[in-house]
């Protein structure tokens, strides 16, 4: 015998499997639990194609759906180094991309090899 409702008067009592009735009140409050925020990262190189951009920003969409916060990085190797405005450009273009879904919480930052930027979820 389960104690349905203890504030009623009278107090309504069912005769239930009790494990059953604990697992279904977990399964409930499990429901009204937020999402915790994680921070999702997408890596791309100056030179990668634009097809793999197009999947890359795709992931990055679902994550900010899913209220996942995105570090973009563009991360340069050699040569490359001497052409970081290949980077910007590639860094600019994601971001005009996922502004759409999220908001830009900082600039893309150079540091050493990699250039950075961090994409927040909007707030619905």
């Amino acid at each position: 015998m389960v104690e349905v409702s203890p504030d009623s008067k009278p107090p309504v009592c069912r005769i239930l499997d009790y494990g059953k009735f604990k697992y279904d009140k977990n399964k409930r409050s499990h429901k009204n639990k937020s999402h915790a925020s994680k921070i999702k990262e997408i890596r791309l190189r100056p030179k990668t194609g634009q097809h793999d951009i197009d999947f890359k920003v795709k992931q990055a969409i679902t994550f900010l759906q899913h209220k996942d916060k995105v570090l973009v990085t563009v991360m340069f190797r050699g040569r490359e180094l001497a052409h970081i405005e290949e980077g910007r450009k590639v860094m600019d273009g994601i971001i005009a991309q996922l502004l759409e879904y999220g908001k830009l919480e900082s600039p893309p930052q150079q540091q050493a090899k990699r250039m950075t930027c961090t994409i927040s979820p909007k707030a619905n």
